[in-house]
């Protein structure tokens, strides 16, 4: 049993040699994981990004552009049955100059994010994506849009979109059937990836940590789907309930299964970008920095307009909602600094992955 500390020990040495364990080693791990061999399996995630990565933390500057969405996920606070959202939509030219203030202050990777919100339909996305390539052609557009068709992505891909966010949530059926209305299903959630990748976006797919109803069972499928998709980014981050939903009084995920987990997916997958969430910080002052040195590589602060910045609420008690762009960006850059860290400006793409390559 992973009690043992020879046993936990062999499990993380095997996994770092061979990037992957069977589903009972990763289930016998997660399950015995008491915080004993943390520090041993945090190194040896930080050796693997200092191998491909050195120092350097990648900053994205994360546009949050409607708080609209079509979908009724249970978890979520701005699921379409929350009557007490705020809703707001950015336009055309107010995303734009989030952009150009990112620019400014040393980003570049621009990261749009919003609902499901049929507002934003292909024409006006691909619009939008042609305006901000045309301005910043040495940045890096990453969208989080949520399951279109494979003709949507396309064309996002083809209007000059390099990245493209899509969360799996769960790789486990009936897990996804309790935290998804049955309008949302998770073949689809899964072909929307395959066919991100296929396109030849860079992907980024992910999880809740300790999210309700999730086993250790459920996690160890997750990180075997990860492993078949070996996607460019994985955002993984801990579960936080929200106020208006029905898992309002379920318990948080915890701080350090999210750390365990970080560490573990950096093993798995040594060139993937993995960020330390603003969910891990929201947990945790130092959450940020402790995802840092357990193998993340990426930061997101937020460039949306601060007026709009509550009203994008997917959990409670949300960290940086009131913090201007130039000030959180002083702010984690300082905060690397101290870890030795460095916040250069930089696209900050997958080692080894090549656009044109995966167009062939």
């Amino acid at each position: 049993m992973i009690g043992d500390g020879g046993a936990a020990k062999f499990l993380i040495d095997k996994l770092e040699a061979e990037q992957m364990l069977k589903k009972e080693e990763f289930i016998e791990l997660l399950d015995g994981f008491d915080g004993a061999f943390d520090e041993y399996l945090a190194q040896k995630a930080r050796a693997a990004k200092q191998e491909h990565y050195g120092a350097n933390v990648y900053l994205r500057g994360l546009i949050e552009f409607t708080s609209w969405c079509k979908n009724d996920c249970l978890y979520c606070g701005i699921r379409a049955g929350n009557k007490n959202a705020q809703r707001y939509r950015l336009s055309h030219e107010e995303i734009l100059k989030c952009c150009r203030q990112g620019h400014a202050l040393g980003f570049r990777t621009f990261v749009l994010q919003g609902g499901e919100d049929p507002f934003f339909n292909d024409d006006l996305m691909c619009a939008i994506v042609r305006s901000i390539r045309l301005e910043f052609e040495d940045c890096a557009i990453t969208l989080s849009l949520g399951e279109r068709s494979r003709q949507s992505y396309q064309r996002l891909f083809d209007a000059g979109a390099d990245r493209y966010l899509l969360r799996h949530e769960t790789a486990n059926f009936k897990h996804y059937g309790a935290l998804h209305p049955k309008t949302m299903s998770l073949e689809k959630r899964m072909r929307c990836l395959w066919e991100l990748k296929e396109i030849g976006y860079q992907v980024g797919c992910g999880f809740m940590v300790e999210s309700p109803g999730q086993t250790s069972e459920c996690i160890a499928e997750d990180l075997m789907f990860i492993k078949r998709l070996e996607p460019q980014m994985v955002g993984i981050g801990p579960f936080i309930p929200h106020k208006d939903t029905a898992f309002a009084k379920c318990r948080a995920g915890t701080l350090e299964k999210t750390l365990m987990l970080i560490s573990v997916l950096r093993l798995m997958l040594p060139k993937a970008l993995l960020p330390a969430t603003t969910a891990l910080g929201s947990i945790s002052p130092l959450g940020r920095e402790l995802g840092i040195l357990h193998g993340a590589n990426v930061l997101m602060p937020n460039l949306s307009p601060v007026g709009v910045r509550k009203k994008y609420m997917l959990y409670d008690n949300k960290i940086c909602t009131g913090e201007e762009a130039a000030e959180c960006r002083r702010c984690l850059q300082s905060r690397m600094e101290k870890i030795g860290c460095s916040t250069e400006p930089a696209r900050g793409d997958a080692v080894g992955f090549d656009r044109l390559k995966a167009l062939v």
